[in-house]
């Protein structure tokens, strides 16, 4: 029987995460030793914006996420366009407006 390659990682996901959770809000908090990324959603008609995920990570592993979002963004740009940040390019805030 052959052994799995040494670099091989095998990966579980319970169904409850594979499902995911939708996020549109995002904030990005930092120390010396760690930062912190809390996923959240703004809905409209609701005063406030929820977090659902936090994420803890070393200052290395959150610059190889930055590496990865950008790898992953450059090939999806690639296939289907250029991504528009709509508002961005006349410093308007982005997100739902209260009425």
């Amino acid at each position: 029987m052959a052994n799995p390659p040494q670099n091989q990682l095998n990966i579980k996901l319970d169904e409850k995460v594979g499902e995911g959770t939708y996020a549109n809000f995002f904030m990005i908090t930092n120390s010396p030793s760690e930062f912190i990324m809390d996923c959240g959603r703004i809905l409209p008609g609701l005063p406030d914006a929820r977090i659902y995920t936090r994420v803890v990570m070393t200052p290395m592993h959150a610059k190889q996420l930055l590496q990865l979002l950008q790898k992953n963004i450059d090939s999806f740009e690639k296939q289907f366009g250029e991504i528009k940040m709509h508002g961005q390019s006349e410093n308007k805030p982005i997100g739902f407006k209260p009425n």
